[in-house]
């Protein structure tokens, strides 16, 4: 009888044990997992992040070449304007010459 009951008493501790050890490891897998999950969503923001700076940059290239040709094409109408008014006061000059 003693021993039936020792026997007993062993197997109940093993099992105890073991459902200990099984549920750590559950416990474990799932913390793992979480880190994981973490991680990977840093991960995935940062590159938006990324992504978001590279498309201002780009806007602000854009802005500033198309603020540069605006300029280079008001300074040539400019120019333009100025030599036609040039020729035209030289045509003048040269009528009354005339």
């Amino acid at each position: 009888r003693r021993q039936r009951q020792r026997r007993r008493q062993r197997q109940r501790q093993r099992q105890r044990q073991q459902r200990q050890q099984q549920q750590q490891r559950q416990r474990q897998q799932q913390q793992r997992r979480r880190q994981r999950q973490r991680q990977q969503q840093r991960q995935q923001r940062q590159r938006q992040r990324q992504q978001r700076q590279q498309q201002q940059r780009r806007r602000q290239r854009q802005r500033r070449r198309q603020r540069q040709r605006q300029r280079q094409r008001q300074q040539r109408q400019q120019q333009q304007q100025r030599q036609r008014q040039q020729q035209q006061r030289r045509r003048q000059r040269q009528r009354q010459q005339q």
